[in-house]
């Protein structure tokens, strides 16, 4: 005790200081990687919208609501390509939420506390509020009435919160509804705006005159081909300047990222054959004689996949060798054989003769629900379900006591009637779908069903069986082919050895080439996406090529079943893009034309006639009758509405000839034959009314469907491409 107290006096204030530098290292840490925001400097953002931050908090906020949503309304857990998807789809809206907000709030528009009350509790509740299911069930419509009941949408909150023990049905719910009110205002907003279209009356009164307008023309068309492409020479500062004096037809709206890249490809070798065929031919006596009794724990202790005790149909068994199988006696086996990249064995259980197609009726009493909750209890049930037996027994209609009992809204609209193939047996619960294929059309029976998504009882009738064939019970073992860990060691050593040696563009480019590799192009990777068509989730690669210049070479990736190494072969920034191996050939074609097209103006101006014009260039002259003013096309000539254009132009005299027009594939000169107005049609001064109204549901249209790139066109939008 006198040792430990002297170490005490001694090095107890060496001690507390240490003590007191590891906890200011650990704040400062903490402070470094972000949770103290930006006290180091560190951009926390995810995104900067005008120059207001979204920080990685709020998106992952709002990634948990998308995620939380998904689960609820498809039934299904997460896969990481869905997560991809989720990923870019919450970040879009956020952007666009934002963008509305801002405009919202200089405009003055908002949600009230009374408007958000009634989109969620009120009888005009959004339509997502009003349809939301739960296990495939209507949660807020009235078992009565069928319609939507807002009293219900209280009761369902108030019943969650008191039964969810997990909790991801109280999260989906609020995710849902903080979603419901974000798009509320968002459609608000564009409401407004659709609003603001207005046609003006001398819009209307212009295109019934151009409809009105005709005339005659004769032409002479001087095709591209007259000219040849070596008389053309196009420069780099040719091809810029088009660009620049075409913005909106080149202009870059976002910033992106090409890649090319070399994928190293998991493939199975011999030694991975011999292994995944070997486990089964080893097994193979024993999947022989194994009995009925233990089927089930043989199969899941030697298969990737478990047993599945059921009945399966010939066209249901997704194999080549269904036929085959099919014919097999009870208690053969086939196999070991090879699909699909997977080696089986099939034992045959059972086999019997099933109806391919069902029709039923029913009525359902739940006990409880897995959303909402304790229904009624066992026994109350049971007496609810007797009492609509007893009356269907007595006479009743069968569609007005299940309007009266049944909890399935679902099947009311068809008299509480189903029909069901026997490929959807699986989908639907066992007891029920037991009695339906294995019943006789005309018996009647009451099951009891518990799952996961409710649990109470049925009482079903069989109406009608259709289509009678065999079905068979098999006991499949699977083993997948897959690369083993020496096959993974050698092909990650070959990309290693790729990555490695060819450093820079050039020579991943020469080594693409001497190794006769398949070199890949991922163009038009946004900062924001989550994935790479060709790659699928591909987030990590999209950080690196947004990191790295032009010509610079990735390490390693390991995505699914390959490595992968890239290259960033451009960088495309907003605005005006550079010249391309990409983009370069349609830029340079169109340069060329309007070239050819300047040549071949020049080399025929001031002819004298249409006649003589032809005549000079070897090309017959042509007509086209009746054009129409309001027409972008010419019978003869095609999409042509500069040509249109300059028939109804008044400088334009009869019998004169035009300039070169450039239109299509050629260089168009026209004659002017004649020119003449039709008399005023009294049906299309009453339809003037219609065209405004439709004119202006078009732009509606158009409005709806460009707003929002119009607004993030216009907005300044910079992703923290690391934090993403």
């Amino acid at each position: 005790m006198a040792v430990i107290q002297k170490i005490r006096n001694k090095y107890g204030k060496v001690a507390g200081g240490v003590i007191a530098l590891s906890l200011v290292a650990f704040i400062l840490m903490d402070a470094a990687s972000g949770r103290f925001g930006d006290l180091f400097g560190r951009d926390n953002s995810v995104v900067k919208i005008n120059g207001e931050k979204v920080d990685e908090k709020e998106y992952s906020a709002r990634l948990k609501d998308y995620e939380a949503l998904y689960e609820i309304y498809s039934g299904k857990t997460l896969d990481e390509a869905t997560r991809a998807q989720l990923n870019e789809q919450a970040m879009n809206e956020l952007i666009n939420e934002k963008l509305v907000d801002e405009q919202c709030e200089k405009l003055g528009i908002g949600l009230t506390a009374d408007e958000e009350k009634e989109i969620i509790y009120g009888a005009n509740a959004d339509q997502m509020i009003q349809n939301f299911k739960l296990g495939g069930q209507d949660i807020f419509s009235n078992p009565e009435t069928h319609h939507f009941d807002p009293q219900r949408v209280k009761a369902f909150e108030k019943q969650v919160k008191e039964n969810d023990k997990t909790g991801k049905t109280l999260e989906g719910w609020e995710a849902l509804k903080a979603y419901v009110i974000r798009n509320a205002k968002v459609s608000k907003f564009n409401a407004i705006m659709m609003g603001c279209v207005y046609t003006p009356k001398f819009l209307i009164d212009n295109m019934t005159n151009d409809q009105r307008q005709l005339a005659n023309i004769s032409f002479v068309k001087i095709p591209f081909t007259a000219i040849n492409d070596n008389e053309v020479k196009v420069t780099d500062d040719d091809l810029l300047a088009y660009m620049k004096k075409n913005p909106a037809k080149y202009e870059v709206k976002e910033a992106s990222r090409s890649i090319e890249y070399v994928s190293f490809d998991l493939t199975p070798m011999t030694e991975d054959t011999a292994k995944s065929l070997g486990e089964l031919i080893k097994i193979k006596p024993a999947f022989d004689t194994v009995s009925a009794k233990d089927i089930e724990s043989f199969v899941n202790r030697n298969s990737n996949d478990q047993y599945q005790d059921a009945y399966v149909s010939k066209k249901a068994f997704p194999s080549q060798y269904a036929d085959t199988v099919f014919s097999k006696p009870v208690g053969a086996v086939y196999g070991p054989y090879y699909e699909a990249g997977v080696f089986r064995m099939v034992k045959i259980i059972d086999k019997k003769e099933v109806a391919d197609s069902v029709k039923c009726r029913h009525i359902l009493v739940k006990t409880k629900d897995q959303r909402a909750g304790d229904m009624r209890t066992d026994s109350a049930a049971k007496k609810r379900l007797d009492s609509a037996v007893a009356e269907i027994k007595a006479g009743a209609d069968f569609k007005t006591v299940a309007a009266k009992y049944t909890d399935d809204s679902a099947s009311l609209a068809k008299n509480g009637e189903y029909e069901f193939t026997y490929e959807q047996k699986s989908g639907i619960s066992k007891e029920f779908g037991d009695f339906i294929f294995d019943g006789k059309k005309g018996e009647t029976k009451t099951v009891h069903v518990e799952n996961g998504a409710y649990a109470g009882y049925h009482y079903i009738e069989i109406l009608d069986q259709k289509a009678f064939g065999p079905v068979a019970k098999l006991a499949i073992i699977s083993k997948p082919l897959e690369a083993g860990q020496q096959t993974d060691r050698i092909v990650f050593a070959r990309a290693n050895e790729f990555a490695g040696k060819n450093t820079t563009g050039e020579a991943f480019d020469a080594a693409v080439k001497a190794g006769h590799l398949d070199k890949r192009n991922a163009d038009n990777i946004k900062p924001e996406s989550y994935t790479i068509q060709g790659l699928g989730s591909s987030r990590e690669i999209i950080r690196w090529a947004y990191d790295h210049k032009v010509g610079e070479v990735s390490p390693v990736f390991n995505m699914e079943g390959k490595y992968i190494v890239a290259k960033v072969s451009a960088i495309q920034d907003k605005g005006m893009p550079a010249l391309t191996a990409s983009n370069r050939p349609m830029i340079e074609n169109a340069v060329k034309m309007d070239k050819k097209a300047e040549l071949i103006k020049n080399k025929y101006k001031g002819m004298a006639s249409l006649e003589a014009l032809a005549q000079a260039a070897g090309q017959q002259p042509q007509e086209a009758d009746s054009v129409t003013g309001n027409a972008s096309f010419i019978p003869k000539v095609g999409y042509a509405p500069k040509v249109v254009g300059y028939v109804f132009y008044k400088g334009l005299q009869p019998n004169t000839l035009s300039p070169g027009i450039q239109a299509g594939d050629g260089v168009y000169f026209i004659k002017l034959l004649n020119r003449w107005e039709k008399p005023a049609d009294p049906m299309a001064t009453m339809m003037m009314g219609q065209q405004k109204m439709m004119m202006e549901m078009q732009s509606k249209n158009a409005m709806s469907t460009t707003l929002r790139d119009m607004l993030k066109n216009q907005a300044k939008i910079k992703f923290t491409v690391n934090n993403i």
